[in-house]
C-alpha cells in the first residue's frame, strides 16, 4: 500500500524504487521520440504529405508545451503520482490512434493526443529526481538520467528503422504500449500519495489564450515557402492575430492568480537567463537533430535502418557530456564553467555541420555529431539543476515545468520555422538544377512524372517506384532518372544546410547567454528545510 504524506519528498529505501521507475519512464519516453523520428520520412512518403512534415512534430509539441506548466503547478500541491499516471494513459491512447492512422491529418491529431500525455512525462521525471536528491547530489543523478536518455536514443533509431522495414511504420507507435503498462505499474506502486489542505485552480483561460495565440503563428510558418511568401497578406494576417492574442495572454497572466506561467519567476536572474538559454539550445538542437535522419537518408543515401545506426555517435557523446558534467557539478557544487565548455563544443559542432554537402561521407557526419552531442549533453543537466537550486523546494515542480515549457515552446516554434526554411530552400534549389532533358519528353510522360512529389524520394522504396516510371519513358529514362535523383539530393542538401546555418546562429547566442549566467552554490539537505530563498 502506498503511504499518504503531505509533501512529495521521497526518502528511505523507497527512493531507489522511485528512481528505478523514473529511469524506466525516461527510457520509454525518449525511446519513443527516436523510434518515431527515424520512421517519419517513410510515414510522410506513405501518407503523401511532405508539406505537413513539420506538423507531426508541432502537433505533439504544442499540446505537450501547454500542459507542462499545468502538470507542474498541480503536482506541487497534489503530488506527482496522479498526473504521472494520467499522462501515461493518455500517451498510450494517442499511440494506438497514431498506429491506426490512415491519413496525415489523422496522424497529426493522434500526435496531439500523445502530446497531452507527454506533457506529464516531460516534467514529472525531473521533478521526481528533485523529490529524491538535494541539488548538490542532483547533478550526478541528472547525469545518470542522461545516460538512460542516451541509451534509449541509441536503441530507438535502430529499432525504429528495423520495425519500419520489417513490420511497417504503424508498429513504431504500437511498440510503446508494453513500456507504458510497465511505467504505469511502477508509478502506481512507488510514488507517494500526497494529501494537503492547499488548493490550486487550473488556469484554463490562460491555457486557451496560449493555444489560440500559438496556433495562427504556426499555421503562418507552415504556409511560408509552400503557399505564400513572408509578406503575403495571408501570412501577415495570421502572424498579427497570433501576436495580439499572445500579448493579451501575457497581460492576463500578470494579473491572474495561479497563472499557467508564473511571471514572478522572471524576477530571479538565474531563472530568466536559463529560460532564454533553454530557448536557444533547443532551437539549435532542433535545427540539426530533427532533420538529420532526412539528411542521412535523402542526401547521404542510406536506408532507414542505417540512418538509425549513424545517429548512435550523437547519443553516445550526449551520454559522455551529461555524465561527466553531472559528476563534476556534484563534486564541486558549481556549474557555470561546465556550461561554458558545453556551449563552446555545441558551437564547434554546428560549425562542422555547416561544412557538409552532398559529397560528405557518413563518417564525417558521425564525427561532427559526436562533437555536437558532447556540447548538448553537458548543457542539459546544468539548466535543470541551476534553476531548481534557485527556488524553494515547495515550488520545484512549477519552476521545473516553466523551464520545460520554454524548451517545448522553442520546439513548437522551431518545427514549423525549420520546416518552412527547408521547403523554401529545397524548391529554390530544385528549380535551378532540374534536368534540362525533361522538356524533351512527351506531354503524357511529363504529366506522369510531375504528378509524383519529388520530395517523396527521401526513401528507397519511393525511389524504386519513381525509377520504374522513368524506365517506362524510353531509353533516355534511366539517365534522366539519375539526373532527377541527383537534383533531389542537391536540393535537400541545400535546404538542410540552411537549417544548419540557422542552428549555428542560435549556438552563438547560447554561448553569449552562458557568459551572463549567474552561479549559485548548489545546496545540500538544507534545500528541503528552507521555506524561502532570496532571489538571485
Amino acid at each position: 500500500m502506498v503511504a499518504v504524506q503531505t509533501t512529495n519528498q521521497i526518502t528511505g529505501k523507497r527512493k531507489w524504487w522511485a528512481l528505478a521507475t523514473v529511469m524506466m519512464t525516461m527510457f520509454f519516453a525518449s525511446m519513443n521520440q527516436t523510434v518515431v523520428s527515424t520512421a517519419i520520412p517513410t510515414i510522410v512518403s506513405d501518407l503523401s504529405g511532405f508539406e505537413y512534415y513539420a506538423w507531426l512534430f508541432s502537433a505533439f509539441m504544442i499540446t505537450s508545451a501547454v500542459t507542462v506548466p499545468i502538470y507542474g503547478k498541480l503536482s506541487d500541491v497534489y503530488g506527482r503520482r496522479p498526473f504521472y499516471l494520467f499522462g501515461l494513459i493518455v500517451f498510450a491512447i494517442g499511440s494506438v490512434l497514431a498506429g491506426l492512422a490512415e491519413s496525415m491529418m489523422w496522424l497529426i491529431v493522434a500526435r496531439a493526443i500523445q502530446g497531452i500525455g507527454a506533457g506529464a512525462m516531460m516534467t514529472m521525471p525531473n521533478a521526481t529526481i528533485g523529490d529524491i536528491f538535494n541539488p548538490k547530489e542532483r547533478g550526478k543523478w541528472m547525469g545518470v538520467l542522461g545516460v538512460v536518455f542516451g541509451i534509449s536514443s541509441i536503441i530507438g533509431p535502430t529499432l525504429g528503422g528495423f520495425i519500419t522495414q520489417q513490420f511497417g511504420w504503424e508498429w513504431v507507435f504500437f511498440v510503446n504500449l508494453p513500456f507504458a503498462v510497465l511505467a504505469i505499474l511502477g508509478v502506481y506502486f512507488t510514488l507517494p500519495k500526497v494529501k494537503t489542505e492547499d488548493q490550486v485552480k487550473v488556469d484554463w483561460t490562460g491555457s486557451f489564450l496560449l493555444i489560440a495565440g500559438l496556433l495562427p503563428i504556426m499555421i503562418g510558418l507552415t504556409w511560408v515557402g509552400d503557399r505564400f511568401g513572408w509578406t503575403d497578406w495571408q501570412v501577415v494576417t495570421v502572424f498579427i492575430v497570433g501576436i495580439v492574442i499572445l500579448t493579451i495572454f501575457v497581460l492576463f497572466e500578470r494579473r491572474v492568480k495561479d497563472a499557467i506561467i508564473e511571471m514572478s519567476f522572471f524576477k530571479n536572474k538565474i531563472f530568466s537567463i536559463t529560460v532564454v538559454l533553454a530557448l536557444f539550445v533547443t532551437m539549435a538542437m532542433f535545427g540539426t537533430i530533427m532533420f538529420l535522419p532526412l539528411y542521412i537518408q535523402g542526401v547521404v543515401g542510406l536506408t532507414v535502418q542505417q540512418s538509425g545506426i549513424v545517429m548512435t555517435p550523437l547519443m553516445l557523446s550526449f551520454i559522455i557530456g551529461a555524465t561527466l558534467t553531472g559528476q563534476l557539478m556534484s563534486r564541486t557544487g558549481t556549474y557555470k564553467r561546465y556550461a561554458f565548455v558545453g556551449a563552446t563544443l555545441m558551437l564547434i559542432g554546428l560549425f562542422l555541420f555547416n561544412q557538409m554537402d552532398v559529397h560528405t561521407t557518413f563518417w564525417t557526419v558521425m564525427l561532427n555529431m559526436a562533437v555536437f552531442g558532447i556540447g548538448i549533453g553537458s548543457l542539459m543537466p546544468i539548466m535543470n539543476v541551476s534553476v531548481q537550486n534557485a527556488f524553494p523546494y515547495k515550488q520545484m515542480g512549477q519552476v521545473n515545468a516553466n523551464l520545460q515549457f520554454s524548451r517545448s515552446l522553442a520546439g513548437v516554434i522551431a518545427a514549423p520555422v525549420f520546416g518552412a526554411i527547408l521547403n523554401a530552400w529545397f524548391l529554390r534549389r530544385f528549380n535551378e538544377v532540374e534536368p534540362s532533358g525533361f522538356n524533351e519528353l512527351s506531354d503524357s510522360a511529363q504529366q506522369d512524372i510531375l504528378a509524383m512529389d519529388p520530395q517523396q524520394l527521401i526513401t528507397r522504396e519511393a525511389q524504386e517506384s519513381v525509377e520504374s516510371s522513368f524506365a517506362a519513358v524510353g531509353p533516355e529514362g534511366e539517365a534522366l532518372y539519375e539526373e532527377w535523383l541527383h537534383a533531389i539530393q542537391l536540393s535537400l542538401s541545400s535546404g538542410i544546410s540552411a537549417l544548419f546555418f540557422v542552428g549555428l546562429i542560435f549556438a552563438v547566442l547560447t554561448l553569449v547567454c552562458v557568459i551572463f549566467l549567474p552561479e549559485y552554490k548548489l545546496q545540500e539537505d538544507e534545500y528541503y528545510e528552507e521555506e524561502k530563498q532570496e532571489s538571485t
